[in-house]
């Protein structure tokens, strides 16, 4: 079950417990969304938006009970800046809480404190990573098996209350992006929240299957 924690209801549509001990929720920055997954008082957060996307961020923790102190992971899924804009800012308000991104990525990625590459197999508060390059060639989702939450940066994304490939306009190889959403649809879960687009809260990983067979 999820901890009961300070702010809204499990009705609010930024939280929701998936039926087990991890809850998330969605800073909703614009065009782009960051995402808070925590438990027991611990949170990772999962991007970090555009440049100057603190504010926002500190406010989508305090929603549910948290704050700066209770962030101890950060999880980049790639290197464009509307993902990784206000790590700097971030690192700084979490007294330097340790931060990951793929290795094809990395050297892209601005920070004063060096971050830790992940790749497939590796896990970040019992939060599976999976390697999803075309995006970018480091691109990384997360999967949550227990809660049953996949965040998948823009490996894929949300439109019309479905799921859409990557954008093909700041996708770098295609060919490899289609390869990942074939990859993500193999896997089990019931929510997928999107760097860009509404999180689809139930049947996700049937949406992903249906796009996944629609690729060449």
């Amino acid at each position: 079950m999820v901890l009961a924690t300070a702010g809204p209801d499990s009705e609010d549509p930024g939280i929701t417990s998936a039926g087990a001990s991890t809850a998330w929720r969605r800073a909703n920055l614009g065009f782009v969304s960051a995402y808070i997954l925590y438990r027991k008082g611990e949170a990772v957060l999962i991007d970090t938006g555009v440049a100057g996307s603190e504010v926002p961020i500190r406010t989508a923790l305090g929603e549910v009970g948290l704050n700066w102190d209770s962030v101890s992971h950060v999880i980049v899924t790639h290197r464009h800046d509307d993902h990784q804009g206000s790590l700097e800012g971030v690192m700084q308000r979490t007294d330097d809480a340790p931060w990951y991104a793929g290795a094809g990525d990395m050297a892209a990625i601005h920070s004063k404190i060096a971050g830790t590459v992940v790749g497939d197999g590796d896990s970040v508060f019992d939060l599976e990573i999976i390697e999803t390059p075309g995006h970018t060639p480091g691109h990384i989702s997360v999967l949550d098996r227990a809660a049953k939450v996949l965040v998948s940066g823009d490996a894929i994304n949300g439109a019309d209350g479905g799921v859409i490939g990557a954008n093909p306009e700041f996708t770098e190889d295609m060919t490899l992006a289609n390869v990942s959403i074939k990859k993500l649809a193999a896997f089990d879960f019931d929510v997928v929240l999107f760097g860009h687009g509404e999180p689809v809260e139930s049947g996700a990983d049937v949406a992903v299957r249906g796009l996944a067979s629609s690729l060449s």
